[in-house]
């Protein structure tokens, strides 16, 4: 496998005031090296509340979870009020795939306008990982914004990745924010080694720092939009377009996954080391739940399965059941600091083993880039005082893609 080579140059990065403190944020959890590797990484800190660093099953009242849930971890909870209605070791570190796409988003998309265009270049696209998911970006081809995270989004395609990180500045960079951004979230079993989720050794995230993501990306008028849309015609060069379309089955529908009333979105993934993981939202009733499936064990659908069951299992329950722990806010965003006796605010009390504990080592691919590789290189960024504050305030969805309607065709889901 190939890492991502870092550039040399790039535009000048722009920084918004929400990553600013997000970097500012990390600086004091990150003195200490990440080279120690995922399971030292690993912290007394309890994030969310005790029960969800416990094993086995976690839930409270309701009828009986649904059966033959296969995955190695999920959970389930509710957007609006971060409560978590079940889950099974929610803070177990596993490989993400793609859905580590949703930090990427999360950390840069303000930087730049949805209309802004960029000429790609071939040093560009040098050091695509093999086998990873493209959505088929080619160099000396002129490319909005947009048009770069609809490739992002809709077919996971590392390349359009690659072109965004540059644009802000390089892959090291960008993977230094990633990571600030995971503390300021209080997704403490986030580990970032590359932008777009592929299978690099120590990359590893967990179903309640996937989740973190999804709830707090779907905050996001853009975010939102991006996840949800089915398909758009995408440039092919000399005036020319061609479709794509949402890999997420549960939305468009393909492979023989029936579409799930209400999804929202938001992000699926798939490598050989990872296996398949999903992310995904839903609306019903005006409630909207979150849930984050990993690894399950078996199908190809597997994943998507097992999420719209869960989501059935949350919308039937409504308030018969009481929370088991809850999604914390960002400690920039007012969130309260988790800490080693109990959990943050409003989770539940006593002593837990450690967040993270479990940890899954991830195959293949590089030791990690030596340059501002995690988070200790926010620190450094930060230190270096080199951004300017300037945020972006977006309002307003994307227009949808009138009269796009998914096909039936592709093949297996994407990788990386």
């Amino acid at each position: 496998m190939h890492a991502f080579r870092s550039p040399s140059s790039g535009p000048s990065p722009r920084l918004s005031r929400r990553t600013l403190l997000a970097l500012a944020a990390a600086a004091p959890l990150t003195a200490a090296p990440l080279a120690a590797g995922p399971a030292a990484a690993a912290s007394d800190v309890v994030v969310g509340g005790a029960r969800l660093v416990a094993d086995g099953v976690q839930v409270n009242g309701g009828t009986a979870l649904p059966k033959r849930l296969t995955a190695r971890a999920w959970l389930l909870a509710d957007h609006d009020s971060g409560e978590v209605l079940a889950s099974y070791r929610a803070h177990l570190r596993l490989a993400p795939a793609s859905t580590l796409k949703m930090l990427f988003a999360d950390t840069l998309l303000d930087r730049f306008e949805r209309t802004e265009r960029y000429s790609v270049t071939d040093a560009d696209l040098a050091g695509i990982p093999s086998g990873s998911s493209l959505v088929g970006v080619k160099a000396g081809i002129t490319y909005t914004v947009e048009q770069l995270w609809q490739g992002v989004f809709l077919r996971s395609g590392n390349d359009a990745v690659q072109v965004l990180a540059r644009m802000n500045g390089g892959v090291a960079k960008t993977v230094a924010e990633m990571q600030a951004r995971a503390v300021d979230l209080q997704a403490l079993d986030t580990h970032v080694v590359s932008p777009d989720g592929y299978d690099h050794k120590g990359q590893l995230s967990s179903a309640y720092d996937l989740a973190l993501f999804a709830r707090h990306g779907l905050r996001d008028a853009d975010f939102r939009a991006y996840c949800g849309t089915r398909a758009v015609s995408f440039p092919a060069g000399g005036g020319k377009t061609f479709r794509i379309e949402n890999t997420d089955r549960l939305l468009s529908g393909t492979h023989g996954v029936t579409p799930y009333p209400g999804l929202i979105g938001v992000k699926n993934g798939f490598t050989s080391n990872a296996g398949n993981t999903f992310a995904g939202a839903a609306t019903r009733a005006g409630r909207t739940l979150v849930v984050t499936v990993l690894h399950p064990k078996s199908g190809h659908n597997a994943v998507y399965e097992e999420t719209a069951a869960l989501l059935d299992w949350g919308f039937a329950q409504g308030g018969s059941t009481r929370v088991v722990g809850t999604l914390v806010e960002a400690l920039s965003e007012g969130g309260t600091r988790a800490s080693a006796s109990g959990g943050s605010s409003g989770s539940s009390a006593g002593t837990a083993p450690r967040a993270g504990a479990q940890a899954s080592s991830a195959g293949g691919g590089p030791d990690g880039w030596g340059v501002l590789g995690g988070a200790a290189g926010a620190v450094a960024l930060v230190a270096g005082g080199v951004y300017a504050l300037r945020r972006r305030h977006r309002s307003g969805a994307l227009p949808p893609a009138t009269g796009e309607t998914p096909s039936s065709t592709g093949g297996a889901p994407s990788a990386g």
